[in-house]
C-alpha cells in the first residue's frame, strides 16, 4: 500500500516528503498525501482503489503521445515533442486561425497541436509558443513602493484612490525622475462585516476593486444632483483619518462611494460615445465579467461566501442562477459598470506614469490566491482543489507552518484547459501595467497544500508544470511589453531562481536578508548582489527602515506577543544586525564624515546609497521611509491584534502625512536624490 501510494502520488505531482532545510528531509503524512490526491480526483479509498488508480495512471502515461499542454520556447523543441516516434505527422492550428504543417516559423501564442504517429495513434494538445526570454528592463530605474490605500491626498474619500495614484506617478516621474511606482494588489475584495482589508485574500484577482475609484473623475458625476453633499461626507472621512487619529475604514469608504455611484448611474445616463465604449468592454470581457458581476449581485443578497447561498445558486451555470441573474439584472449591470470604470481609471493612471516619462510606469501586484468564498472560486470551481488550502510548511522562521486560507488551482485542470484561466488573469492585469510583481513566485513551481481543518504541519507540496506556467507568463508579459518581478524571498527550492533568471523574470532582494549565508554570514557587499532584481530596503510585510534602525520593531512584536525568545535576546540580535550594516556603510564611506553621530535620516539615506551601488536593475524606495514612518503596514501572524492594512502613511511621530505633504517634503526629495545622483 505504501509503495503504491508513493508511486501514485509521484505520478500526480504530489510530494511524499519535503526538505525544510538542505540537510533535513521530512516525510509528509499519509493523510496529507491522500487528501491531495482526492482533491485531484484520484480514488484512494482503500488499498485496492489505490492499486487500481495506480494501474490506470501508469497505463494512461504509457499510452499518451503528448501531455495536455506542451511548450516550445523560441529555438527549442519541447522534450515531449522531441520524444514523439520518428515519422509522426505534426499539424498546428495557430490561435490566429492559420494551419501550419510542422513547427517551423511558429508564431508566438497558444495553439492547438495535432499529431499522428506512424502506428495510427493520434493526440491533440495545447501548444504554448513563447519567446525564450523577457527583454531586460530599459536601462536602470528607481521607483517608489506604496500601499495605495495608505496614500491619502486632500481629495481622498478616506483612503488612497486611483486619482491619488495618477497624481503620485505624474509627480514622481516629472519631478523625481522615477521610473516606476509599485502598488499593492488592487484586486476586488470580499464584502463582509467588517470587510477583510487584506489585499492578498481577494474575491477576484482578475477584476480590480471599485473602492479605488476616484468618484469625481467619472464624467457623469458632475451632473449628479447629490454631488456636493457627498463631497462633504467624504471630507469627514478624510478628516477622521488625517487629523482625528482614526484608522482607514474600508467599509465606510465603500458605503459612501457605493451610494455615490448608485446615484450617478441612476440619475445620469451614459452619452452615446460612453455607452458604445461600455458595450465594447462588455463584449470583450464576456462570460468572465458576467460571472463576476453576478457573484457581486448575489453577495449583496445572500452574503459574501457562495458556499452558504441557496443550493441552486452555488453553480454558476445552473438554471436557478440564470433566473436569479435575470431578476437582479440591474445590480449585475451596476457591478459590470464598476469594473469598466475602474479599468478606465487604471488605464489613466498608467498613462499618467508614462506621460511623465516613466520607463516602466505602474507595477501591479498579483496575489498568490483568492478567497474560497469569492467570485473567482465560485465562477471557476472546476479549477480549484476542493477541501485544500495553500500555505507554507514548518521552517526555521515558523515552526507551526502557515495556512493562508486560499484554495489552490488544480494543476491537472489547468493543463487540460491550456491554462486558460491563468492566461486570462495575466492578460487582464498586464493591460494597465508596465510590470507585474508576482507574490510568492515559487507557487509557479509548487504549492504547499493543507487539508482544510488540519494544521499547516499536516500538508504536502503539489507540483505545477513550471515550464508551462513560465511560458505563458513570458508570452503574456511580452505581448504587453511589461516586466515581471518575482517575490522570491524565504525558502526557495534549488533551481527555481535559476529558472526564473533564464526566462528574464526579475527577483526581489531585500537589504537586511542579503548576507553571505554560505560563508561568514556578514552583509553581502554591493558588487556581490545579483543584477536581475528589484532591490529594496524593506517591504510591506517588514518593519519600515526607521523602525529597524531604532529597534522599535522588536518592542512592537513583544507587545503583540509574537516573540519566541526572551526579549533581551531579540533586542541584542536586532542591535547586532543593525550594527553590522552600519559598519559596512561606514567602511564604504556612505555615512559621511561623522559616522558616530549620524542621524536616523542620514542612516536611511546611506542604506539607499548602498542599494545604489549594487548592480540591481531596479531600486525601490518604500515611500513611508521617505517621511520616517515607523509603523509597518502589516505584521504577519496578527489579525485583530494590529491594524494591518488600515494605516495611513505617517511621519516619525505617527502624524498622518498627505500626498501633498509628501510631494513638498525636503526629506523625501533628499532620499530620492541619493539614488538619483547615483546615476539611476
Amino acid at each position: 500500500m505504501v509503495e503504491d501510494l508513493t508511486r501514485l502520488a509521484e505520478l500526480h505531482g504530489v510530494a511524499t516528503s519535503y526538505q525544510p532545510s538542505p540537510d533535513r528531509t521530512v516525510a509528509a503524512s499519509d493523510s496529507a498525501v491522500t487528501a491531495a490526491l482526492v482533491a485531484l480526483g484520484v480514488d484512494v479509498s482503500g488499498p485496492d482503489a489505490v492499486r487500481r488508480s495506480l494501474t490506470g495512471r501508469e497505463a494512461e502515461v504509457r499510452a499518451r503521445l503528448l501531455p495536455p499542454t506542451v511548450v516550445c520556447w523560441d529555438g527549442q523543441v519541447s522534450e515531449a515533442i522531441a520524444a514523439l516516434p520518428d515519422g509522426t505527422r505534426v499539424r498546428v492550428e495557430a490561435e490566429g486561425g492559420e494551419v501550419l504543417d510542422g513547427l517551423g516559423q511558429l508564431p508566438h501564442g497558444v495553439h492547438q497541436l495535432h499529431v499522428t504517429a506512424p502506428d495510427g495513434r493520434t493526440a491533440t494538445a495545447h501548444l504554448v509558443a513563447a519567446p525564450a526570454q523577457l527583454p531586460a528592463p530599459p536601462g536602470r530605474s528607481y521607483g517608489l513602493l506604496v500601499q495605495l490605500y495608505s496614500l491619502l491626498s486632500e481629495r481622498s474619500w478616506g483612503m488612497g484612490d486611483l486619482g491619488d495614484l495618477a497624481e503620485l506617478a505624474a509627480w514622481a516621474g516629472r519631478t523625481l525622475g522615477a521610473g516606476f511606482v509599485q502598488v499593492n494588489p488592487l484586486h476586488a475584495a470580499v464584502p463582509g462585516a467588517p470587510t477583510d482589508p487584506s489585499p492578498y485574500r481577494p474575491s477576484s484577482r482578475r477584476y480590480p476593486d471599485p473602492i479605488h475609484l476616484r468618484v469625481e473623475e467619472i464624467p457623469e458625476y458632475a451632473y449628479a444632483p447629490a454631488a456636493p453633499a457627498l463631497l462633504e461626507r467624504a471630507a469627514r472621512l478624510r478628516q477622521a483619518v488625517l487629523h482625528d487619529g482614526e484608522l482607514i475604514d474600508h467599509d465606510a469608504v465603500w458605503a459612501l462611494k457605493r451610494e455615490a455611484l448608485e446615484g450617478v448611474m441612476r440619475e445620469v445616463p451614459l452619452g452615446a460615445g460612453r455607452l458604445a465604449a461600455y458595450d465594447e468592454f462588455l463584449a470583450e470581457e464576456g462570460q468572465a465579467l458576467e460571472d463576476h458581476a453576478t457573484w457581486c449581485a448575489f453577495a449583496e443578497v445572500h452574503g459574501g461566501e457562495w458556499q452558504q447561498w441557496p443550493e441552486g445558486l452555488r453553480d454558476p451555470r445552473s438554471a436557478e442562477t440564470a433566473r436569479a441573474r435575470a431578476e437582479l439584472s440591474e445590480r449585475v449591470d451596476f457591478h459590470s459598470r464598476l469594473a469598466w470604470l475602474t479599468d478606465a481609471q487604471l488605464a489613466t493612471a498608467q498613462r499618467s506614469a508614462r506621460d511623465a516619462g516613466m520607463a516602466v510606469g505602474l507595477v501591479h501586484d498579483l496575489a498568490v490566491g483568492v478567497h474560497p468564498g469569492g467570485a473567482d472560486a465560485w465562477a471557476q470551481q472546476e479549477f480549484f482543489a476542493a477541501g485544500m488550502s495553500v500555505g507554507a510548511p514548518p521552517d526555521a522562521f515558523n515552526a507551526l507552518g502557515q495556512d493562508w486560507g486560499l484554495p489552490p488551482w488544480r494543476p491537472d485542470r489547468l493543463a487540460a484547459s491550456g491554462y486558460a484561466p491563468y492566461r486570462r488573469l495575466l492578460r487582464a492585469l498586464l493591460r494597465n501595467a508596465g510590470a507585474l510583481r508576482i507574490d510568492h513566485v515559487m507557487g509557479l513551481f509548487r504549492l504547499w497544500w493543507v487539508p482544510q481543518g488540519g494544521p499547516p504541519t499536516e500538508g504536502t507540496y503539489v507540483r505545477y508544470d513550471a515550464e508551462a506556467m513560465l511560458a505563458i507568463l513570458v508570452l503574456e508579459a511580452s505581448r504587453a511589453g511589461a516586466l515581471v518581478i518575482g517575490e522570491d524571498l524565504g525558502t526557495v527550492e534549488p533551481g527555481v531562481r535559476e529558472a526564473l533568471h533564464r526566462r528574464g523574470v526579475l527577483g526581489t532582494s531585500v537589504l537586511w536578508f542579503e548576507r553571505d549565508w554560505d560563508g561568514d554570514g556578514q552583509p553581502l557587499p554591493p558588487a556581490a548582489w545579483r543584477a536581475d532584481c528589484l532591490a529594496t530596503a524593506t517591504t510591506h510585510d517588514l518593519p519600515p527602515t526607521a523602525s529597524r534602525l531604532t529597534g522599535d520593531h522588536v518592542e512592537l512584536r513583544e507587545r503583540l506577543g509574537l516573540l519566541t525568545r526572551p526579549v533581551a535576546e531579540e533586542r541584542a540580535d536586532a542591535a547586532t544586525d543593525v550594527a553590522e550594516w552600519l559598519a559596512v556603510l561606514a567602511r564604504l564611506g556612505l555615512l559621511g564624515e561623522n559616522t558616530e553621530a549620524a542621524s536616523e535620516e542620514v542612516e536611511i539615506q546611506a542604506l539607499h546609497r548602498f542599494l545604489d551601488r549594487t548592480p540591481a536593475r531596479l531600486v525601490g524606495i518604500w515611500l513611508p521611509d521617505g517621511v520616517g514612518d515607523r509603523r509597518p503596514q502589516n505584521v504577519p501572524g496578527t489579525w485583530d491584534q494590529y491594524p494591518n492594512w488600515r494605516l495611513p502613511i505617517a511621519d516619525a511621530t505617527g502624524r498622518p502625512v498627505t500626498l501633498e505633504e509628501i510631494a513638498a517634503s525636503p526629506r523625501v526629495r533628499a532620499l530620492v536624490e541619493v539614488v538619483r545622483r547615483g546615476g539611476i
